[in-house]
C-alpha cells in the first residue's frame, strides 16, 4: 500500500494544472529494429521499442511517422492496495465500432466508427473500460450503432456474445486485471443480459451489486477484487434492470459529463442529464466523456494531445477536485506522441501517489515521495514490455473512406427518414 488513506488526499488544482502536456522533443540520430523511442522517425511498427507503435498526426502538421506511445502504464502493477474508485482507467467509446469490421451478408453498413481495432488487442494494450450499444436484433443480443432504439441491418456489426467472450478469454488470460463494461442498453428481453452474460462465461468474474458502496463511499481495493475473482464491473442504462436483474443503473453510482461535442468544449465541462451534479458526492465513480459527436480518425490525434489534458483539468475543477476514473474516447491509439496514455499515467500518479506521473510512484513509500522520473518519459514503462501487438498501423488514409462529410450527410438523412416512416407507420396503424 502506497499510503494511509487518510495521505491519500486530492492534489490541488495548481498541481493538476502540471497535466497540460509538455512540448516533447525528438532525437535526432537514425534508429531501427525495435531500438527507436518515443518521437523518434520510424518507417514500420518493428522500428519502435516495446509499448510504441509507428504513427503520425497529419491534423497538426506531423507526417513524418514517429514512434508514438500504443500502451499506458497499468496502475495496479506499481500501487495495488487502494479502492478501486481511486485509480484511472481508459475507456473506449463504441468499442465495438470498428473500421473494416465485416457488414452483414449483402448489406452496406452506414455509420459512425469509434475505433481501429479488435475489443482483444484494447484490452491487450490497456484499456480497462468498454461502452457496448446492446439491442435486441434478429432474435438475439446485437451490439449495433443506431438510433430511435432500434437496430437496422445496416447499423448492426455482430452478437453481443462475440465480444463478450473476447473478454473472458482476457480475464481468464490476466487473472490480475479488472474491467469495466458500460452498456447503453437496449434490450427488452426478459433476463436477456444476465443469459448473455452467463453465456459468455463471464457471471464467475461478475462484481455484485450488493457490494457496489452506496453515498459514495470507496469501492473494495483492487486487490481485494482481485482476490474475490471479483473482476467484472457491469453497468446498465437502464435503471429497471438493476432491479429485475442485479445490474446496476449506472447513475445510481456514477457521474458524467455531457459526451459528444459538449463534451470536448475547451472550458466546460457540463454534466449529462441523466447524471447527478459532477461535484455531487453521492455516486463514487467518475466517468469522463471525451469524443466529438460526429468521430473524424485523423483528427483525434490533435484531439488527444494538449486539449484532452485542458479538458481534464477543467473537469477536475467542475467536480469540486476530483479527477475522473474513466476516461472515454474515440480512436484511442491516435495522437501526436504521449496521447491519452500519457494524460492517464499523469492522473494516475496525482491520485494515487501525489507524483508527475504513475512511474514515479515507490510502493509503500509516503504520499508524495516520487521516484526521480524525467516527464514526459522517452522510454515508457509498462507492466507488460512488448505485448504491444502492431495490428494499428495507419498506413491508409485515415478519413476519406469512413468519415467523409458526404457519408455524415447520407447517415444523417437516413436517420431522419427511418424515423419519419417510423412515425407515420405508428400513426397508420394507432388509426386503423
Amino acid at each position: 500500500m502506497c499510503c494511509h488513506r487518510a495521505k491519500c488526499r486530492a492534489p490541488p488544482a495548481s498541481i493538476i494544472s502540471l497535466l497540460l502536456l509538455v512540448p516533447l522533443i525528438t532525437a535526432s540520430f537514425a534508429c531501427s529494429n525495435g531500438n527507436c523511442q518515443i518521437l523518434e522517425s520510424c518507417s514500420a511498427a518493428t522500428d519502435c521499442g516495446p509499448g510504441l507503435f509507428c504513427g503520425n498526426c497529419p491534423a497538426l502538421g506531423l507526417k513524418q511517422p514517429i514512434c508514438t506511445r500504443g500502451q499506458p502504464t497499468l496502475p495496479a502493477a506499481i500501487v495495488n492496495g487502494l479502492p478501486f474508485n481511486k485509480y484511472t482507467w481508459i475507456v473506449t467509446h463504441n468499442s465495438f465500432s470498428i473500421v473494416d469490421a465485416p457488414p452483414l451478408p449483402g448489406v452496406q453498413r452506414l455509420t459512425f466508427y469509434n475505433q481501429e481495432d479488435s475489443v482483444t488487442n484494447q484490452l491487450r494494450n490497456g484499456v480497462r473500460g468498454l461502452m457496448l450499444d446492446m439491442y435486441d436484433f434478429q432474435n438475439d443480443i446485437w451490439l449495433c450503432h443506431s438510433f430511435h432504439g432500434q437496430c437496422y441491418n445496416f447499423t448492426a456489426f455482430q452478437p453481443a456474445i462475440n465480444t463478450l467472450k473476447e473478454v473472458e478469454a482476457f480475464l481468464t488470460e490476466n487473472p490480475s486485471e479488472i474491467v469495466t463494461i458500460i452498456i447503453e442498453d437496449y434490450v427488452h428481453t426478459p433476463k436477456g443480459l444476465t443469459n448473455l452474460f452467463t453465456s459468455a462465461g463471464l457471471d464467475k468474474y461478475w462484481f455484485p451489486l450488493s457490494k457496489m458502496p452506496k453515498k459514495g463511499a470507496d469501492w473494495p481495493t483492487v486487490s481485494e477484487m482481485v482476490q474475490a475473482n471479483h473482476r467484472l464491473v457491469v453497468f446498465t442504462s437502464d435503471a429497471s434492470k438493476e432491479a429485475d436483474e442485479g445490474i446496476a443503473y449506472q447513475w445510481k453510482h456514477m457521474i458524467e459529463n455531457e459526451s459528444g461535442d459538449p463534451g470536448v468544449q475547451q472550458g466546460s465541462c457540463p454534466h449529462r442529464k441523466e447524471s447527478k451534479a459532477l461535484n455531487s458526492k453521492s455516486q463514487s465513480l467518475f466517468l469522463m466523456n471525451y469524443f466529438p459527436t460526429y468521430p473524424v480518425e485523423a483528427d483525434s490525434c490533435k484531439e488527444h494531445s494538449a486539449p484532452l489534458a485542458e479538458m481534464v483539468n477543467t473537469c477536475y475543477k467542475a467536480a469540486g477536485n476530483l479527477l475522473p476514473n474513466f476516461v472515454a474516447v474515440n480512436f484511442y491509439m491516435r495522437s501526436d506522441g504521449g496521447g491519452v496514455f500519457d494524460v492517464v499515467d499523469k492522473m494516475n500518479g496525482h491520485t494515487l501517489c501525489g507524483c508527475s506521473t504513475v512511474t514515479a510512484c515507490q510502493a509503500g513509500a509516503p504520499f508524495g515521495s516520487c521516484k526521480n522520473i524525467t516527464v514526459p518519459s522517452t522510454s515508457p514503462v509498462t507492466n507488460t514490455p512488448g505485448s504491444f501487438t502492431g495490428s494499428v498501423q495507419f498506413s491508409k488514409s485515415a478519413s476519406s473512406v469512413h468519415h467523409s462529410n458526404c457519408l455524415l450527410l447520407v447517415f444523417c438523412f437516413l436517420q431522419s427518414l427511418v424515423a419519419a416512416m417510423i412515425t407515420k407507420h405508428c400513426c397508420i396503424t394507432y388509426a386503423s
